[in-house]
């Protein structure tokens, strides 16, 4: 009879470890099949065609070594972060860190780290021990640039809206992220941090908008309003990605999703609304941030000069 059909049904398509199986029912034999592939010391998994997803692959490593939880770019991938992830030439290796005093562990597959977190630091969801969002996203700070945390720091800082994303509070605050930093002055990246953190804003939906807002701020640009319901002066009312009021300048960033035929539609009539109020509309592609967004940032600050914006 084949491993698949002897062993529990948790176990067909997610790796387990051995203590798991044998609690439920798995013999010493069945465990030995040919079927079953060792991939660590203690986890095994059926051999089978399946596309496991990165948490289930991760959680037998949290098990089998105490005090232990998913940390670095495996938390950063599974918490799903956008822009840079630090280690994407390592997917095969797990980042696994071990509270201290223990030892970090030494496994086959594991990148191990040695660390201090606190209770609130670490989260148990679905079987997996991982670090916190807040905890990766600092623990990830040394291999990543100021801006490439900043990306981060305004993904968790950004206000969801719960008719698309189910949740109405951002995964972290300001406060909190400097809260995070104060407790830990001597990790690697610390300095980074720190000036992300400074940089953070609340308010940038992605990771375009964060880009387009630091390239505007470092080419001396005044910091515009970030997603901001604004009711413009014919009495309709819009929340561009951001806008500058005392300039009746709105710039929007047009992802790939503005070549739906009816969100090109959408877009047609918010263009109306800005005109028909006077406002100036900065359309932003793809194509303009190329090059550290040179073309983005003049062209906002062409329509900034023609309100009548000058540099101070």
């Amino acid at each position: 009879m084949p491993a698949r059909d002897r062993l529990p049904e948790p176990f067909q398509t997610a790796p387990f470890t051995v203590t798991e199986a044998l609690q439920l029912g798995a013999s010493y034999g069945e465990l030995c099949h040919r079927d079953v592939v060792t991939l660590s010391r203690s986890i095994k998994i059926l051999k089978n065609d399946a596309d496991t997803p990165l948490a289930l692959l991760t959680r037998p490593f949290t098990l089998v070594t105490g005090y232990s939880a998913a940390s670095h770019a495996t938390a950063f991938r599974i918490w799903e972060f956008p822009g840079f992830c630090p280690g994407t030439n390592e997917d095969s290796i797990v980042h696994i860190s071990r509270q201290s005093p223990h030892i970090a562990p030494r496994r086959l597959g594991v990148k191990g780290h040695q660390t201090k977190f606190r209770n609130d630091e670490v989260s148990f969801s679905n079987g997996l021990w991982i670090t916190t969002r807040p905890r990766t996203w600092l623990d990830c700070a040394a291999r990543m640039s100021v801006e490439e945390l900043v990306i981060v720091a305004d993904h968790l800082v950004r206000i969801p809206r719960p008719e698309f994303e189910g949740r109405s509070e951002p995964y972290a605050t300001l406060k909190e992220l400097k809260v995070l930093l104060a407790r830990h002055p001597g990790s690697r990246g610390i300095l980074k941090a720190r000036e992300a953190l400074c940089l953070a804003r609340v308010g940038s939906d992605s990771a375009q908008e964060t880009k387009l807002r630091l390239a505007c701020g470092y080419a001396g640009l005044p910091e515009p309003l970030l997603n901001v319901k604004t009711v413009l002066s014919n009495g309709a009312e819009r929340t561009p990605d951001q806008s500058y009021p005392e300039y009746k300048v709105a710039t929007e960033y047009d992802g790939d999703t503005h070549n739906d035929p009816q969100q090109v539609e959408k877009d047609v009539r918010r263009a109306e609304d800005y005109a028909r109020a006077g406002w100036t509309e900065v359309r932003i592609m793809k194509r303009h941030m190329v090059n550290d967004a040179k073309e983005a940032v003049r062209k906002v600050r062409g329509a900034l000069y023609a309100r009548g914006w000058r540099p101070s």
